[in-house]
């Protein structure tokens, strides 16, 4: 049987099956008397305390085994126990309600699903399985329950289960552990960075893996193409053991990429640089050979927290990452709440159209103080390194210029305090709205550089929501007008003298990759997983070559005519290139 899901974290494993079972709890709930109160919340706030300890020696086995700035996750784990989504809700219904703490924090727990439900995003609904995760240690405090563990495993195995957290992810043996299957789940979750740090094959959001897998089958997890198969067939086995040499194989081929250029056979160089939701997927980007960091998607910074984080913690956050990228640039992104992100402590209003609401530029340009404290720490970490600001979701120059009048009260200001910072820091936008696109030529003139967000761009270009499923074949990155927006925005920057990247899941995917190079893009950001793959490609083509592609491209009058000649041009040669036996020199 083959069940298919997402690839969490590349590679093949083949191994028994050893099932995790969901944990479920068996909870009383009772009325407490008015002087009981005080003792039930004493007895939360004790398993709460408790919690944090248990993350503290998660998080120093973290830093031993992934690395400190791995660690930042567990770092979050610990705001979240101080989330009042979380813990004021659960104090509330012990005062009001008069229920004992453990019933409260159940309560608590069951709401959570719903106040979660509508948002699309995953790395939104990843963040609310933390707070689960992190709500059910706690109840396991206060029932005086043993955490759960892999690290007793005596055997090598696959581990199949609903979900792990990252806690479970840490304790894995790397030796013990071949890979993981998950029920729920997916790429941008903690859980996965963890995996593909440790290099462990995971697929996750495959359903009900974890009902229909009995403990000891024989499995094979592959992380490659999000596919795992319960009980193969001998055939099955021996295609997918040659898959896992060839993979393995295929993985040390890449690693000697990691310090050559990304340069085409005719000599074309283009930045090859990484985007990142937080420091743990630096050092993924550093090894192989990221030439700094496109987007620093910052609003990660804000989440699962009871506060804003300070100036002093974005500062230290910002200058890390600024001093461990040197002597390459990192371009960070000002926050983009709003859409599909927030917070619990920072009231959003309810929008019938959030995407196309109040977000991103538009928030900050109203929330000033807010957005002066971000604009503060990105100026004095940039002194720490080569760092550049970009403006997400821009529509028009006058945003440009508010947001610029804002940036230049902000070094006033620490100019008059005696605070170092960087006097001249590269200001960029996102290319994402239409309106931002045809207008480029007159956007070029106010800043020093351009970032195509084109997933934004292709979903508001073509007015399609790509999670609704009923039009999601609609949303075409190949589509005429997709591809005539972003030569017209590289050629209208070009003539300004600015460069342009691009830093949508276009430049990610080997096909998109090549047909923005031939459009003329000077930077690709990619994921860090995707790095050597997007590198061993560039280096396999010839820039004229993906040039007269492109322009031919541009002729066509229908998506499906671009989709097929592009297939046919560059799909084979792509396949080529990934599978070639011989050494890279």
């Amino acid at each position: 049987m083959t069940k298919r899901g997402i690839a969490a974290s590349p590679g093949i494993a083949i191994g028994r099956a050893y099932i995790l079972k969901k944990e479920e709890f068996s909870i009383l709930e009772y009325k407490i008397e008015k002087e009981e109160i005080e003792t039930e919340i004493k007895r939360f706030r004790e398993a709460i305390e408790k919690a944090k300890q248990e993350l503290e020696i998660i998080k120093k086995k973290a830093k031993e085994r992934i690395g400190e700035k791995e660690a930042y996750i567990f770092q979050a784990y610990l705001y979240i126990l101080e989330d009042p989504l979380l813990i004021d809700e659960t104090e509330r219904r012990i005062r009001k309600e008069r229920l004992n703490a453990e019933a409260s924090l159940r309560k608590t727990l069951q709401l959570l699903p719903t106040r979660f439900a509508s948002v699309q995003a995953e790395i939104i609904r990843e963040r609310f399985r933390d707070i689960e995760d992190i709500g059910n240690r706690i109840m396991r405090n206060l029932l005086n329950k043993p955490s759960l563990t892999l690290s007793h495993l005596k055997d090598k195995a696959i581990i199949i289960a609903s979900d792990l957290a990252p806690s479970d992810t840490i304790s894995m043996e790397k030796g013990k552990i071949l890979g993981f299957a998950t029920d729920i789940g997916g790429r941008t979750s903690h859980t996965a960075i963890i995996a593909r740090s440790l290099e462990i094959p995971a697929v996750v959001g495959l359903g009900n893996i974890s009902e229909m897998t009995k403990a000891g089958s024989m499995v094979i997890l592959d992380g490659n193409k999000g596919k795992v198969i319960i009980n193969p067939s001998l055939r099955q086995l021996s295609r997918y053991h040659k898959t896992q040499e060839d993979f393995l194989h295929y993985r040390e081929k890449l690693r000697v990429l990691r310090s050559l250029p990304p340069q085409t056979l005719d000599g074309r160089e283009i930045e090859l640089a990484a985007n990142i939701a937080g420091p743990e997927e630096i050092d993924i980007a550093l090894r192989d050979g990221a030439e700094g960091v496109g987007l620093y998607r910052t609003e990660y910074l804000y989440m699962n927290r009871s506060v804003l984080p300070t100036e002093e913690e974005q500062l230290e956050a910002y200058k890390n990452i600024a001093e461990k990228m040197l002597p390459y640039s990192v371009i960070i992104r000002t926050l983009d709440l709003g859409g599909d992100k927030f917070l619990s402590h920072f009231p959003i209003p309810q929008e019938i159209n959030p995407f196309m609401g109040w977000r991103a530029i538009r928030l900050c340009l109203e929330k000033i103080d807010i957005f002066k404290v971000q604009l503060r720490a990105i100026l004095r970490a940039a002194s720490f390194g080569k760092v550049k600001v970009m403006y997400p979701m821009v529509s028009g120059i006058e945003e440009i210029r508010k947001a610029n009048k804002i940036l230049s009260q902000v070094k006033k200001e620490l100019r008059e305090e005696g605070i170092p910072f960087a006097q001249d820091i590269e200001i960029g936008v996102m290319i994402e709205v239409p309106s931002a696109a045809i207008t480029a030529d007159i956007l070029a003139r106010e800043v020093d550089f351009f970032s195509l967000g084109t997933n934004d761009l292709i979903q508001y270009s073509l007015a399609v929501d790509r999670v609704n499923e009923k039009v999601a074949y609609l949303y075409q990155p190949l589509h005429p007008t997709v591809l005539r927006l972003i030569d017209s925005v590289i050629k209208s920057a070009h003539r300004e003298g600015i460069w342009v990247g691009a830093c949508g899941e276009m430049a990610s995917d080997p096909l998109s990759a090549l047909v923005l190079l031939g459009l003329g893009v000077d930077e690709l950001s990619v994921a860090p997983t995707s790095l050597l793959e997007i590198k061993k490609i560039i280096r396999g083509v010839k820039w004229e070559e993906t040039q007269e592609i492109s322009a031919e491209l541009l002729k066509m009058r229908t998506s499906s005519q671009t989709r097929r000649y592009a297939r046919a041009r560059l799909s084979t040669k792509i396949k080529d290139i990934l599978e070639e036996d011989r050494n890279v020199e």
